[in-house]
């Protein structure tokens, strides 16, 4: 059983512990100084402090604090347990500094008014626009706090039907707005759904407009439109003065070389004499 939804103090802090967190690594500070030190600076009526002295421990330990809030379930959420230890993954390309932000972004909305749509539609586009794993993380987004039984119950079954059912009708045939159509083409305005409606009538429009769509067009409607929160999206590759012609060549060139170097090594031929430093010639004698 998921574990009520922290007042809301509690996830000003988290924003606070995450945003710090992030831009402290940005100044290539270690996490266990970070630990270290933020705890002093977090509200001491919430109970993040303890929650960071239980990392503080954990990191020490292990070198990680993923596992340290996946204990701590009754006061983080398992999807932010999730993000964490996907980052922290040593065959994950994800990012630690972008997984920080999602969860600073995610505790900003529930320091507001979220509302259960809101929320999954940002943690679903947060695997997918990372490629964080369907399977697991739809898994961890069902035991949040933020969902009731009847969604807990939908989420699981459309982590079975995604790839075999348009993920755009999978939110529509689950809103109010599939109910009034429905009333409509029967003419029976007490017609209601045997499944429990998740989404509004303007949720399920913007789906049905996003039908056999890339979803992430959806997502952005919906951020436009009900100001759902954005997803943070990864860092490509920049543009800069590194990624010239002429740096490019001198690259390239330095491949050749070492291309050069394991050949002649594998054939045995390999002359080191050539990175021998010559000798330095005394100096002269100066003439008093």
């Amino acid at each position: 059983m998921p574990s009520p939804p922290l007042d809301r103090e509690e996830y000003i802090e988290q924003a606070y512990f995450f945003r710090t967190y992030r831009e402290r690594l940005d100044e290539n500070i270690p996490s266990q100084e970070i630990l270290n030190t933020i705890h002093e600076e977090v509200l001491s009526t919430t109970k993040l402090p303890m929650a960071i002295e239980f990392m503080k421990g954990e990191i020490v330990l292990h070198g990680h604090i993923g596992e340290a809030m996946s204990r701590l379930s009754h006061y983080f959420a398992p999807f932010q347990a999730y993000i964490i230890s996907r980052a922290e993954d040593d065959r994950s390309r994800f990012d630690q500094r972008t997984a920080l932000l999602i969860l600073e972004r995610e505790a900003e909305y529930r320091a507001e008014a979220p509302t259960p749509a809101g929320m999954f539609v940002y943690q679903f586009e947060c695997l997918s626009r990372n490629r964080l794993g369907y399977d697991r993380g739809m898994m961890a987004m069902a035991d949040d706090p933020m969902y009731d039984a009847a969604w807990r119950d939908w989420i699981l079954k459309c982590r079975l039907q995604l790839g075999a059912v348009d993920f755009a009708d999978l939110i529509y045939y689950r809103s109010e707005q599939h109910q009034l159509e429905q009333r409509r083409a029967l003419r029976e305005p007490e017609w209601t759904a045997n499944q429990p409606v998740l989404f509004g009538a303007k949720e399920g429009r913007i789906a049905r407009a996003n039908r056999s769509k890339d979803p992430l067009y959806m997502f952005a409607a919906l951020q436009r439109q009900l100001g759902y929160p954005a997803v943070p999206r990864p860092k490509g590759a920049s543009i800069d003065g590194n990624l010239s012609p002429a740096a490019l060549d001198a690259r390239i060139k330095q491949l050749e070389k070492r291309f050069l170097l394991i050949d002649a090594e594998l054939k045995g031929n390999l002359d080191l004499s050539q990175f021998y430093k010559p000798p330095e010639e005394p100096p002269e004698d100066v003439p008093e």
